[in-house]
C-alpha cells in the first residue's frame, strides 16, 4: 500500500514507466508520482476558479511526467478533457462535452498523437470521438455499426479501461439490459497524403464495425463488460502487432459484487468468437490488463483481485482489496487507495 494523500475515490490510473504515474479521482483529484510511489503529489485542480472541484476525474492518459489528459465523467458539459505539458501546475479545457444527454466513459491514446474518447449512446448511436493530434482536436465518429437500441445498451466508467486501439483497430465494450457486447472497429480505406478530416476516415465513415455478444453479466442495467485488453499472441515485431490477439473481457454486475458468475470471458481470434472462463474470477471486476513481464493476466474489483496464466480461461484468486482502475504496477480504489503490485508475491501463487 501506498500514501496518496487523499480520501478520494480513484477510478484513473496510468503508469508511463512504473516511476511515473497519473492518478485521478473525485472532487477534481489528480494526483502525480515521478518515483514509483514513494511520493504521490497532488496536482492544481483543472478550473478551480469555477466547478472544477465538483468533477469526477473517472480516467488519465500520461505522456511524461509533464503531460498528460483528464476525463472528466459526467451528464453533459460534466464530461470533460483538460490537458498539462507542465508537470499539472496548469490545466487547459481541450474539449467538452457537446451532447447534453452525453456521459463519457473511456479515454485511450495509441502513442503520442492518436486518441480515442467513448461515451453512452446518444440518439441511438454510440458517441465515439477520435483525434489525431494529441487532444487538441476531436472528431465524431458516424457509423451505423455504432447504432444501439435506445436504453438496451451503454458502456462503463469504472476504470477507463472499456476502450483500447492498437494498430488501426479500436475494440470497447458494453453491456446493459440488451446484453454484453465487444466492439471492434477498423478503417477500411487509408489516406496517406494531405488528407481531409473526412479522407482520413476521422468521422467514421471509412470504418467498419464488427459486434459480438459475450457471456458476462446478466443481462441487467449493472451488468456486462467492464474492461476489455488485448495481448499479442506472437511478440511484437519491427513495430508491428501480431495479426492474431488473445482477448480477454472481465465485468460482471456491479450491483453484485460477491457475485462470480459472468465476470470473465476470452477470444482467441481477434473477438470473432467468445468463450466464458472455465473459472471465473470471484467477483465483480472493473478492470482487467495483460502483464508481458509477469506473463499473466491481472484483473481488480471491489471485492478483490484475482491472476489468470492461461489466456483467461481459469482464474485464481490474488486477494480481497477494494480496487476500482489497474495500470501495472498500480492499482488504486475508493478512499485514496493505491497500491503497487509486488512481483514475488505473484509468483508464489501456482
Amino acid at each position: 500500500m501506498q500514501e496518496s494523500g487523499t480520501t478520494a475515490s480513484l477510478r484513473g490510473i496510468d503508469s508511463v514507466d512504473g516511476t511515473v504515474a497519473w492518478a485521478s479521482g473525485t472532487g477534481g483529484t489528480v494526483l502525480r508520482t515521478t518515483d514509483g510511489g514513494l511520493h504521490w503529489t497532488a496536482c492544481a485542480i483543472p478550473d478551480a476558479a469555477t466547478d472544477g472541484a465538483t468533477l469526477d476525474f473517472r480516467g488519465v492518459q500520461a505522456w511524461d511526467a509533464e503531460t498528460a489528459i483528464v476525463m472528466a465523467s459526467g451528464p453533459g458539459e460534466k464530461s470533460r478533457l483538460y490537458k498539462t505539458t507542465d508537470g499539472c501546475k496548469t490545466w487547459s479545457l481541450v474539449f467538452k462535452n457537446p451532447d447534453r444527454d452525453g456521459f463519457w466513459d473511456a479515454l485511450y491514446f495509441e502513442g503520442s498523437t492518436f486518441g480515442w474518447l467513448l461515451g453512452d449512446p446518444v440518439n441511438g448511436m454510440f458517441s465515439l470521438f477520435v483525434s489525431d493530434d494529441a487532444g487538441k482536436h476531436w472528431f465524431r465518429q458516424s457509423n451505423k455499426g455504432l447504432r444501439v437500441k435506445p436504453a438496451a445498451q451503454g458502456a462503463f466508467a469504472a476504470s477507463n479501461s472499456s476502450l483500447f486501439a492498437f494498430g488501426g483497430l479500436v475494440v470497447f465494450g458494453s453491456g446493459g439490459s440488451g446484453g454484453a457486447f465487444a466492439y471492434s472497429g477498423w478503417q477500411t480505406e487509408i489516406c496517406l497524403d494531405d488528407c481531409s478530416p473526412e479522407e482520413a476516415g476521422l468521422y467514421g465513415n471509412k470504418y467498419k464495425w464488427n459486434q459480438q455478444q459475450v457471456s458476462i453479466g446478466k443481462n441487467t442495467d449493472f451488468s456486462g463488460v467492464f474492461s476489455i485488453d488485448a495481448r499479442p499472441e506472437i511478440p511484437i515485431a519491427r513495430g508491428y502487432l501480431s495479426r492474431y490477439q488473445v482477448f480477454v473481457a472481465v465485468g460482471g454486475d456491479y450491483a453484485k459484487p460477491n457475485e462470480s458468475y459472468g465476470t470473465a470471458a476470452w477470444s482467441s481470434d481477434r473477438g470473432e468468437h467468445w468463450t466464458a472462463a472455465t473459472i471465473q474470477p470471484h467477483g465483480y471486476r472493473s478492470a482487467v490488463q495483460w502483464s508481458e513481464s509477469l506473463k499473466l493476466w491481472i484483473t481488480v474489483g471491489t471485492n478483490g483481485s484475482d491472476l489468470s496464466r492461461d489466456d483467461g480461461k481459469t482464474w485464481q484468486p490474488l486477494d480481497n482489496g477494494n480496487w476500482n482502475a489497474l495500470s501495472l504496477p498500480f492499482v488504486v480504489g475508493p478512499n485514496g487507495r493505491i497500491a503497487r503490485m509486488n512481483p514475488a508475491a505473484l509468483a508464489d501463487k501456482k
